[in-house]
């Protein structure tokens, strides 16, 4: 047990040099992504709809304990069915080991049974840049009126263990009801976990 937690400890580290992350409370950055299957999504054209970002890496250990628990999967599913618009980016860079072609990455996204409204590729990482991601998975929740509500962890437990999802307060669930409940976001950031993206040139 302990050698996966300091091969975890190591990839939380090794984030690469990149902006800030964006602050709650501001507009969110634009950006105009062509996702998995070839259509456009544009984030000036969402607005009037909640929007979450979600970062994610299929290699990436604490991408897995929330894909292989099925909690990323309801999360997609609970709140795409709410009329939540959820866009899984993956920044890897073309030439890193670890990156997919599209056609790659929506198979993945098939087989683990998730349901984004959209995949999408950064391989430039223009957009992970703009918004200060730095680890998979990193949450964004954007309200309808375009502002960042919420950014970081996906929850509190900061490890690779499936089972920790069961007791963890989970962030976005916790912002996107608040939200929805007319509420300010009470815990509108905290510090991102997991494996640093594999940006190009970082």
């Amino acid at each position: 047990m302990l050698k996966p937690l300091i091969a975890a400890a190591a990839l939380l580290l090794a984030a690469g040099p990149i902006a800030h992350a964006q602050a709650p409370g501001r507009d969110a950055p634009s950006f105009t992504l062509t996702d998995v299957a070839g259509k456009r999504v544009d984030l000036a054209t969402l607005r009037g709809k909640t929007v979450v970002l979600e970062w994610t890496n299929p290699s990436c250990p604490f991408v897995q304990k929330h894909y292989g628990s099925g909690n990323m999967q309801s999360l997609q599913k609970r709140f795409t069915g709410q009329d939540v618009v959820w866009v899984t980016i993956n920044s890897t860079a073309a030439g890193h080991a670890e990156y997919l072609k599209p056609a790659q990455q929506a198979d993945w996204m098939t087989k683990q049974g998730g349901s984004p409204t959209y995949v999408a590729l950064d391989a430039d990482g223009k957009v992970g840049r703009a918004f200060g991601a730095r680890t998979t998975p990193h949450m964004y929740v954007i309200d309808p009126a375009g502002k960042l509500v919420y950014a970081g962890a996906i929850d509190d437990k900061r490890s690779t263990n499936p089972t920790d999802v069961k007791t963890a307060n989970n962030y976005v669930a916790q912002a996107l009801g608040e939200l929805k409940a007319g509420k300010a976001v009470s815990t509108p950031a905290t510090q991102a976990y997991g494996c640093s993206i594999k940006y190009a040139d970082s």
